[in-house]
């Protein structure tokens, strides 16, 4: 509390609410030009950023990614990750979203901090946030022994549950009134951080998401346009993806409507 008003942040969801797709389609790419992937896990996870775009992320998909992610990065030194770094935001940033970075500023310009929340990488997850000009980024902890990945999890895994308990302890430590924060995702995995927060957004919603939001009366705000395109071309896409892209994941309030600009977010 600040002056006796709460203090609220605003958490971001990062694929397709941030950013069109997966940010690991660029994390992929750049893994295998540096040998930690094979071409058979790329082409494996080119048509998994397919049906991510077409479908949002499944509990099954995602626990899937995850066992992936813990395995890819097995004996794995940091610094090794960490240097895909430029490669990796050379891609994700042309695909961020202006109108999404717009509100995210907005929320700033308001005082309020705001955070990328994401089942990809912590690292990634900070890295991208700071050069955004976020507050901070929380995604999913790696264990690291004498500097090299042990391909196991540090700590809870930023997905579904995950995510809204993450925002908790932040809220917590940093003093937000959650019934003050804002919350922004595309599917229906992230309701539990969603449901956390006074201000709930569905963006680019799958279909789940539509039905509790229009059931709810959240906010939805709708600009991806790829998945009907993916409907018919989604095996040519997977195709070409394998000569150079691929998607391996390291990585009941009502919302009033929004006017123009930043009155509807003060």
């Amino acid at each position: 509390m600040e002056g006796g008003t709460a203090r609220g942040a605003a958490f971001f969801d990062l694929d397709r609410t941030l950013m069109a797709g997966s940010s690991a389609f660029e994390f992929a790419r750049a893994s295998y030009r540096q040998g930690i992937l094979t071409r058979r896990q790329l082409a494996a996870g080119a048509w998994a950023n397919v049906q991510f775009r077409l479908k949002g992320s499944t509990d099954a998909g995602t626990d899937a990614i995850r066992e992936q992610i813990f395995t890819l990065l097995r004996d794995v030194p940091v610094r090794d990750i960490l240097r895909l770094g430029p490669e990796v935001l050379a891609g994700i940033l042309p695909r961020v979203y202006p109108q999404m970075l717009r509100v995210a500023y907005e929320h700033q310009d308001a005082g309020r901090p705001v955070y990328i929340v994401t089942a990809a990488a912590h690292e990634l997850a900070e890295v991208l946030a700071h050069v955004l000009t976020f507050d901070g980024g929380l995604g999913a902890r790696s264990e690291v022994l004498d500097g090299v990945f042990t391909g196991r999890p540090d700590g809870p895994f930023t997905y579904r549950e995950g995510k809204a308990a993450a925002i908790r302890e932040l809220a917590a430590r940093e003093g937000f009134s959650l019934a003050e924060c804002w919350a922004y995702s595309d599917s229906e995995s992230d309701l539990p951080m969603l449901r956390a927060v006074g201000h709930p957004v569905a963006v680019n919603p799958d279909a789940e998401l539509g039905r509790v939001a229009r059931e709810e009366g959240w906010q939805t705000l709708r600009f991806e346009r790829l998945g009907r395109r993916l409907t018919l071309a989604g095996t040519a896409v997977g195709a070409l993806a394998l000569g150079g892209a691929g998607s391996l994941m390291v990585s009941r309030r009502r919302t009033p409507a929004p006017p123009q600009r930043t009155r509807w977010l003060r």
